[in-house]
């Protein structure tokens, strides 16, 4: 009897590929590739928000080079002290950075056999790296999906990516209304889930390689 994973449905792996192109916006800004890549998007347009808003980001995208986009994300996102937008769940569930909201996500990430990357010194709970972990977690068909989302991405990412669709760069505004209604769409679809699988919170200590995971903001 074969023990292969079952095939990831068109659905998540869609699912996880946004999830890995929101962390790698917020990370950093675009390269040339990338940026010339969201220009050229094939966008279906079935009138729903999705939609609406993936168009306008490769609209900004076409508008925008990538110098440009290196000077915003740092004044939007880095800055010398912080940006204009701190995306980090402590920042916007406890009102300071390295509080109680990254204590509790360190604790689930150990559980779930994450650890973090020698090579960052962000902490764990910035918004690219909880993308990142739920990229992850569906490529995995990790059950706990919905448990993380709810506990560490839920309360807190709304309310960063309104932040991000208030600024003056195009580009980033855009980049935070297409996570906010993508946002909206992950807590219907895993709410709607889990009203048919209930979720168990397990506590592995690696993969199934057997080696922890890096998460790197």
């Amino acid at each position: 009897m074969s023990d292969a994973m079952p095939t990831l449905s068109d659905t998540d792996a869609l699912r996880a590929d946004i999830y890995q192109l929101l962390a790698s916006l917020l990370r950093q800004a675009p390269d040339c590739e990338l940026l010339t890549w969201l220009a050229n998007l094939d966008i279906e347009q079935d009138g729903s928000r999705l939609a609406e808003c993936w168009a306008a980001l490769s609209h900004a995208a076409g508008q925008s080079s990538p110098e440009s986009l290196q000077r915003a994300h740092f004044r939007l996102l880095v800055g010398v002290i912080q940006g204009e937008v701190v995306p980090y769940a402590s920042w916007y569930r406890n009102g300071e950075l390295m509080e109680a909201a990254l204590v509790a996500l360190r604790q689930d990430l150990r559980a779930l056999g994450f650890e973090r990357s020698e090579h960052t010194c962000e902490p764990e709970d910035h918004l690219a790296a909880v993308c990142e972990v739920m990229a992850m977690l569906i490529t995995a068909q990790s059950g706990e999906q919905t448990y993380f989302f709810q506990q560490h991405i839920a309360p807190w990412v709304k309310h960063c990516f309104d932040d991000l669709t208030k600024v003056d760069t195009v580009f980033y505004a855009s980049l935070g209304q297409l996570g906010g209604a993508f946002m909206e769409s992950e807590q219907a679809t895993l709410s709607e889930r889990a009203a048919y699988q209930p979720v168990r919170f397990v506590e592995p200590t690696t993969d199934a390689a057997g080696a922890a995971r890096d998460v790197t903001p």
